[in-house]
């Protein structure tokens, strides 16, 4: 099996230097670029299985650099790094595809935690047999992450589809917002809760061929699917 590939896109070189000389150590392959243009240059070029991306970047930040990358592939774990700790730049980066944040100062023990959880999540869907999963008038293609309707098809990130599987499990039940966050991010935390409600908004998107299908919010407490036409 050959070394997963990450694109690390950063621009103060000693952080870069450190992240990437880590990362080769626990058996990575690293393409480092110190701005996004060279960075989308580099995914362009070449297959990567995650993106590690400073959001304050030269040329082009990372938001930008993201959303270019979400326009040619949706599946592609995007994680940024920030110094930021306002709620508007991590929801700005959740609304436009981004997996996960990772705030400097970070231990790089952690990062590599959590790019492992990401890496993890995809080879395990890529090994499931596939499966699609009546929604409504809908499908879930669990393999390809699609929601498949009558009309259109929506393709899904990986976070999208672990969080829309999550509900699906426990159709027509209340999930609390704790269990989601624990299940889907490994930790209930603030910021991660108010991303959570950006992922919800975008499900509800890719649901609403379905007058029958809703994500109910149960506020303060949770979120359930209900499918009214379900009887399991």
């Amino acid at each position: 099996m050959s070394e997963p590939r990450i694109l690390l896109a950063e621009d103060d070189p000693n952080l870069s230097f450190v992240i990437e000389d880590h990362l080769i150590s626990e058996g990575f392959t690293v393409v480092a670029a110190a701005n996004g243009h060279e960075a989308l240059r580099h995914f362009r070029n070449q297959s990567v299985d995650l993106c590690l991306i400073d959001v304050m970047m030269p040329k082009m930040d990372g938001f930008s650099l993201a959303t270019e990358i979400r326009k040619v592939n949706d599946l592609v774990p995007i994680l940024f790094l920030t110094a930021r700790s306002m709620e508007q730049d991590r929801l700005k980066g959740f609304e436009i595809g981004g997996d996960d944040y990772i705030t400097k100062p970070f231990s790089i023990a952690e990062l590599t935690q959590r790019i492992r959880v990401f890496l993890r999540r995809s080879v395990t869907t890529a090994g499931v047999s596939e499966k699609n999963l009546a929604l409504g008038a809908l499908r879930f293609d669990e393999l390809n992450l699609l929601v498949i309707g009558p009309q259109s098809t929506a393709q899904l990130t990986q976070m999208e589809a672990d969080l829309l599987k999550l509900l699906l499990q426990h159709r027509n039940q209340l999930v609390k917002r704790e269990t989601i966050l624990v299940e889907i991010w490994g930790e209930n935390d603030y910021f991660k809760g108010r991303s959570l409600d950006v992922f919800i908004s975008r499900l509800r998107k890719y649901l609403k061929e379905d007058p029958d299908l809703e994500i109910r919010n149960h506020h303060g407490v949770g979120f359930s699917l209900v499918d009214r036409n379900f009887s399991g």
